[in-house]
């Protein structure tokens, strides 16, 4: 299951399509310096798209879990994994290594929503004059899901599939370059470059 910003990821594709349309208009229409000058804009402002937007995930899978943030994929296996917290992030530690997933990211925002979402549940009727009288299950449950946001819902999930799957995976954490992110970097550089020459 692939964990991610479902908005940005819809407008870091918003953002790609475009994209294409205004080069195609630009290889079209557009005359030196200046349709380079704005395909090297264009190419900055999409390198950040995809940095920010579209290659961040967390990706849970039958071995284990794999974090792809934006220059680094770390794969660890679910036999691996000692503590999933919370903090500015979701944060998973193996052994030595420690891993801060970029995707899904609480928020100072998301968490009061969800706070003052619990405060308006607990008021019944349509004129309260007076708290209501909560069962000790309905306390136990507010208390538990104060605050919440989708990363804590997240980070509870892969915590499952820990519990449940640390014996039957194997392996070591791996931490990787990702070869796609170093690309699109030097294609960026070599367009702004290009694009400061002609001027």
């Amino acid at each position: 299951m692939t964990f991610r910003s479902k908005t940005a990821w819809f407008f870091g594709w918003a953002w790609l399509v475009f994209v294409v349309i205004n080069t195609v208009d630009l290889i079209v229409r557009g005359t030196l310096p200046s349709a380079l000058v704005v395909g090297a804009f264009l190419g900055l402002v999409t390198w950040m798209t995809y940095f920010l937007a579209l290659r961040p995930a967390t990706i849970t899978e039958a071995g284990g879990v794999r974090v792809r943030n934006p220059f680094r994929t770390a794969y660890l296996p679910w036999a691996s994994i000692d503590e999933v917290t919370v903090t500015g992030a979701i944060t998973i530690t193996a052994g030595e290594l420690t891993v801060r997933c970029w995707t899904p990211m609480p928020t100072a925002r998301e968490r009061a929503k969800s706070l003052r979402t619990q405060d308006r549940q607990v008021r019944r009727g349509r004129y309260p004059t007076s708290q209501p009288t909560l069962t000790k299950g309905e306390q136990a449950a507010r208390e538990a899901m104060a605050g919440r946001t989708h990363a804590d819902w997240v980070a509870d999930q892969i915590r499952e599939q820990v519990t449940t799957k640390k014996r039957d995976s194997t392996g070591e954490p791996a931490v990787t370059w990702a070869v796609d992110s170093i690309a699109a970097t030097v294609a960026m550089v070599v367009l702004a470059v290009a694009a400061i020459l002609v001027l």
